[in-house]
């Protein structure tokens, strides 16, 4: 077992290069927060199937107003649910899989169509598959290197929608990994905001002390470590917060963390009566190409959602600095693995009789971790490397083809320790060389 701690391997860790580089290139953005829109949807879509159930169009009327669409959406789905009415649409999906584009816009800066003229912060692919009834999410880099149809060149992915649009946006992400986009929807920076003003604010764990003024920027960031309901302007703070050692990927961890807290907030009982006014943000920070049936019916799947079961994965790659841009270089064959395990859904037969992994934990979990080493190595489990980590929340990694969610769910059942980790797929293994997968103690 080789003990390692991230000052000792700073030399041989290939991941600090890239984190320095990222803290030099990159501009501050909202990265992975834009998928709570989908999110948001999905479990509006939720409460509203409660409606549907309940078939009570005098309830709706004295809810929502006797001529509100809402209102009138359901008494149409439920004459349709009693044959009174043919529907109007048919499911959204099949057993086929599904995609879904999720993404992200900025400020185009001017006091025009706030779709008009923007580049996409995040992009993010989302599986679906019906028969499984589970999701699977690809984050794209938003400077990964692509060729824009048109004759538009080599440019950043994320110029694709400022230069052609949402239809330019599908077509080079399809021509770039060989995948059909079935329904988009993209969701403006100001949402987050408004949403969770809608919602009262949200409860997360703060991993640490953030203190943090920008007056040019009129940014104001002043957390305490532990568990807090967080206002709107806090929740901003908290996503945007940059200021540590783990640049860019240490906010996605943040982001990541807070859409779990924003799932919590939206099964509440008391957010129904919320719904009016984030149906409000919604119908002018997102658009999207699905109707409010269709997203309905994507509810009624998403209720059987295991949050503990959504595998994710970032675009495998390097950064590569052409003059004073930067791009993010993908790896073919890494990426094509991605694509073929989270959107394809391959999985390979393994005749593994001993897999490898390595345990990370933060300081306050070096106890923890011994334990976790007894119970993996009473499992035929090697555990190669071991050290210190400043993750900032706990983390299941698969490293290899072999490492599948199935087995996951077989090692949460022997080891509880691992249970309520995020599911991630990452080929390239920065933490220890040949090891199956990666488990990430800390202290939330």
């Amino acid at each position: 077992m080789t003990n390692l701690t991230q000052e000792e391997n700073t030399e041989k860790n290939p991941i600090d290069n890239y984190l320095k580089e990222e803290e030099k290139s990159r501009k501050e953005q909202s990265a992975f927060v834009k998928i709570l829109a989908l999110i948001i949807i999905i479990f509006i879509g939720g409460v509203f199937a409660i409606f549907l159930f309940a078939d009570n169009r005098e309830f709706l009327e004295n809810q929502f107003g006797q001529d509100s669409f809402i209102t009138k959406l359901f008494v149409r789905l439920t004459q349709s649910n009693t044959n009174k009415e043919k529907a109007e649409f048919s499911l959204p999906f099949g057993p086929r899989k599904q995609n879904i584009l999720l993404l992200g816009v900025d400020s185009n800066g001017e006091d025009s169509d706030i779709w008009e003229g923007t580049r996409t912060d995040t992009i993010v692919v989302l599986n679906i598959d019906p028969k499984s009834k589970s999701l699977n999410a690809i984050s794209i880099p938003r400077d990964s290197k692509v060729y824009l149809p048109g004759n538009n060149g080599i440019q950043k992915i994320n110029a694709a929608h400022a230069i052609g649009g949402i239809k330019m946006t599908i077509r080079t992400i399809e021509d770039t990994l060989g995948i059909r986009i079935d329904k988009y929807l993209m969701v403006h920076d100001e949402a987050v905001k408004k949403i969770v003003e809608a919602l009262g604010g949200v409860d997360i764990y703060v991993e640490k002390n953030m203190h943090y003024n920008d007056y040019s920027g009129n940014l104001h960031i002043n957390l305490t470590k532990g568990r807090h309901h967080l206002n709107a302007d806090e929740v901003v703070g908290y996503l945007r917060f940059r200021h540590d050692a783990m640049g860019d990927i240490g906010r996605t961890q943040r982001q990541q963390w807070f859409l779990r807290g924003l799932l919590q907030e939206m099964q509440k009982p008391e957010t129904i009566a919320k719904i009016p006014d984030i149906l409000a943000v919604a119908k002018k920070y997102v658009k999207t190409d699905m109707s409010l049936y269709e997203m309905s019916q994507y509810a009624a799947l998403a209720k059987h959602f295991d949050l503990n079961n959504i595998e994710i994965a970032t675009l495998p790659g390097a950064p590569n600095k052409k003059g004073y841009t930067s791009y993010w270089i993908l790896d073919p064959e890494k990426t094509q693995e991605v694509v073929n395990r989270l959107i394809y859904r391959e999985r390979v037969k393994s005749d593994k009789t001993q897999y490898a992994a390595s345990v990370m934990y933060s300081n306050d979990r070096e106890y923890d971790s011994k334990t976790l080493i007894d119970q993996l190595e009473a499992l035929n489990i090697d555990v190669k490397c071991t050290g210190t980590s400043n993750a900032t929340h706990a983390q299941f990694i698969a490293h290899t083809k072999e490492v599948t969610p199935e087995f996951y769910n077989w090692l949460r059942k022997k080891v509880p320790t691992v249970n309520f980790r995020q599911f991630v797929y990452d080929p390239v293994n920065y933490y220890c060389a040949d090891t199956d997968f990666t488990i990430i103690l800390t202290g939330q």
